[in-house]
């Protein structure tokens, strides 16, 4: 049985009328991942919300950090199952089969982090974003000094805290406007 066919509840403007600089973008999308992710597209009903969405998803995921790529993906399952977002744990859930080379572990994380076999290292991760998004208020020193004991420094933290945040931001984004994944995601890395 296949999703829902579209994009977002809400119209998607062509590609061809996006600005020079975001169709570039979209191009190489499509080289580098086969497709344009649909939360690109659904974007770009607010060009510069699109930009700045870019910046902000390259910064978290792709730049400089002491969190591997995988790590940052699993932190955004892991937050998205919190929030029950499709879109992004099945985006994300293929970014971690394909990262960590494991189908199960990309089906486990969307659907029970708990039960992975995880090394204390992101078995605290994951518990600190679980608990900083079902529960942000009980968050207290004592989860960051877990946190430390596992061997994350201060900025790592910060960073888990940031891309916990973004996905939560994101999550929520994605369930008002129905956005959908691209049905591409659901058969790769597996």
């Amino acid at each position: 049985m296949p999703q829902p066919d579209h994009v977002m509840a809400l119209p998607v403007p062509d590609a061809g009328g996006l600005d020079d600089d975001l169709r570039a973008f979209y191009a190489k999308c499509e080289e580098k991942l086969g497709l344009v992710p649909n939360v690109l597209k659904a974007y770009s009903l607010r060009p510069a919300k699109l930009r700045n969405f870019i910046a902000l998803y390259n910064e978290l995921m792709l730049g400089d950090s002491g969190l591997s790529k995988l790590e940052r993906e699993m932190i955004a399952v892991v937050v998205s199952s919190a929030n029950h977002c499709y879109y992004c744990l099945v985006a994300h859930g293929q970014a971690v089969r394909r990262l960590s080379g494991d189908p199960e572990l990309g089906e486990m994380l969307v659907m029970n982090y708990r039960v992975a076999p995880l090394e204390p290292r992101h078995r605290a991760m994951l518990d600190f974003a679980w608990k900083l998004t079902t529960a942000p208020h009980t968050v207290v020193d004592a989860d960051r000094a877990a946190l430390r004991a596992v061997g994350f420094g201060e900025e790592d933290i910060f960073d888990i805290c940031d891309v916990a945040g973004f996905f939560n931001m994101s999550n929520r984004v994605a369930a008002g406007v129905d956005m959908m994944p691209n049905p591409d995601y659901h058969a790769m890395d597996r």
